[in-house]
């Protein structure tokens, strides 16, 4: 399975359009090779660099989404996937750009293809999607993008 952006190669930099600075959008992202036994997928977005004495786990998730179709090849810029909100740790259940508040980060979107559908509430947090995929993921894909405020 594959996931990549039109506007940033893996382990570049997210254009500041679709971070705080900017306008605050998701940015485009293509989804290939979908496993066809896929029944959902889901996608994730974190940045494991948060300072400590800010999140003592050091985690901050900006984007929750399940329950998506494994039809699903794009998610167009600025639009949420179709699927099941889940909630970002600022609350937010739809995406949340980059922001970081002291030096380069770097944010992971997580794409999961499960042989199911989630069995859970929309406003579900990162944590408990994760536990309700566990023997369920039959295939993933990460693309890494970096972003340092100026």
């Amino acid at each position: 399975m594959k996931l990549i952006s039109k506007v940033f190669l893996y382990g570049g930099d997210i254009p500041s359009k679709y971070t705080c600075d900017g306008e605050n959008i998701n940015p485009p992202l293509v989804i290939s090779e979908v496993p066809e036994e896929a029944v959902s997928l889901v996608l994730l977005m974190d940045d494991p660099d948060v300072p400590t004495h800010l999140r003592e786990d050091g985690m901050w998730d900006h984007w929750v989404v399940f329950n998506i179709p494994p039809t699903t090849s794009e998610i167009p810029e600025g639009r949420e996937p179709p699927g099941t909100a889940g909630i970002g740790t600022a609350g937010n259940t739809s995406y949340y750009g980059p922001c970081p508040p002291d030096r380069e980060h770097r944010y992971f979107f997580k794409l999961y293809a499960l042989d199911q559908l989630l069995d859970l509430p929309e406003k579900s947090d990162k944590l408990t999607v994760e536990k309700e995929m566990t023997g369920h993921v039959l295939d993933q894909a990460v693309l890494m993008g970096k972003y340092e405020r100026k």
